[in-house]
């Protein structure tokens, strides 16, 4: 593994090995153990989207790891005035020793890592979020002791969540139900990946995906970007919120996550969040977690 620049790009085992290291990590703070396995490595964290949990987790994360990370807004780099990608990934290959960027573009991170000489992390794109689902799984895994099996459902969108979920899911044993409008289908190379998967479903209806669901999935109706469709898409996907009524028709130990942030009346009811807001804080907390085991694994021995 030399990069993490989506999901179809791991095997089963790698992720595995990603989820143990995330819990080996995560225990190892909790009870003061200092693992400074960074030490004197920089990341450069190139950001062209805003961000609250993303920059926070990584930023610490390095910081527990004894490393140093060095927030880069897109905006103020010769890259937003015009500079090719390739000549950015050159350049930052010989002054730091790994890269994480949140961008539009799946392109621009799959470049990077063609022209650069170092690891590069996807951490958000419109086709793909694996560090987002990386910590999913890993927060599954805790309350449900295993991942083979599962039944998993998504409802709403099928934007980057969705097509993360779709792929993470499948390749860790378990079942998934997408729901969504015709007109905001997961990407089609990952409908073609599902196809190999007996286990996966694509329905109009949220109630058939949420039948007999051990999690359910959602995410905001307009991501960032798509604010000018916001009351478009409000109107698409009207029926598509996780709400008591849907919960019902999952098991009666269902989990709810949601990557955050949430609106609260759209894709999720405040009741439904508030009542297992325990879970949806500890897939948050666990963005930490995970993206420390993806850093060490990417950058420990570089």
């Amino acid at each position: 593994m030399k990069h993490l620049l989506k999901l179809l790009d791991l095997s089963a085992e790698e992720i595995t090995e990603i989820l143990n290291l995330a819990d080996q990590l995560k225990y190892e703070q909790k009870h003061g153990i200092e693992h400074h396995h960074l030490k004197g490595k920089t990341l450069g964290m190139i950001f062209a989207k805003a961000s609250t949990r993303t920059r926070v987790s990584f930023e610490t994360g390095m910081y527990q790891l004894g490393g140093y990370p060095m927030y880069l807004s897109a905006n103020d780099m010769q890259i937003g005035r015009g500079e090719p990608i390739q000549d950015t990934a050159r350049v930052l290959s010989r002054y730091l020793d790994g890269i994480m960027i949140r961008t539009f573009e799946q392109k621009q991170v799959e470049d990077l890592a063609e022209y650069g000489s170092i690891p590069i992390i996807n951490a958000l794109t419109d086709f793909a979020h694996p560090c987002q689902v990386l910590a999913d799984l890993m927060t599954i895994r805790e309350r449900k002791g295993s991942l083979e099996g599962l039944q998993v459902c998504y409802i709403g969108d099928g934007n980057n969540m969705a097509n993360s979920i779709i792929v993470g899911c499948l390749k860790m044993g378990m079942h998934v139900a997408v729901a969504c409008p015709d007109n905001y289908r997961p990407h089609e190379d990952v409908l073609e990946f599902a196809k190999a998967y007996p286990g996966f479903k694509l329905t109009n209806s949220p109630k058939e995906a949420a039948k007999g669901a051990d999690v359910i999935f959602t995410d905001v109706w307009a991501s960032m970007g798509q604010e000018g469709e916001a009351e478009e898409r409000k109107k698409a996907f009207a029926g598509y919120q996780v709400n008591q009524e849907l919960l019902a028709l999952a098991k009666p130990d269902a989990m709810v996550q949601h990557c955050l942030p949430a609106h609260r009346g759209e894709e999720i009811t405040a009741e439904v969040f508030e009542g297992h807001a325990d879970e949806i804080f500890e897939e948050a907390e666990n963005r930490l977690h995970a993206q420390k085991a993806v850093l060490v694994t990417l950058m420990k021995n570089k």
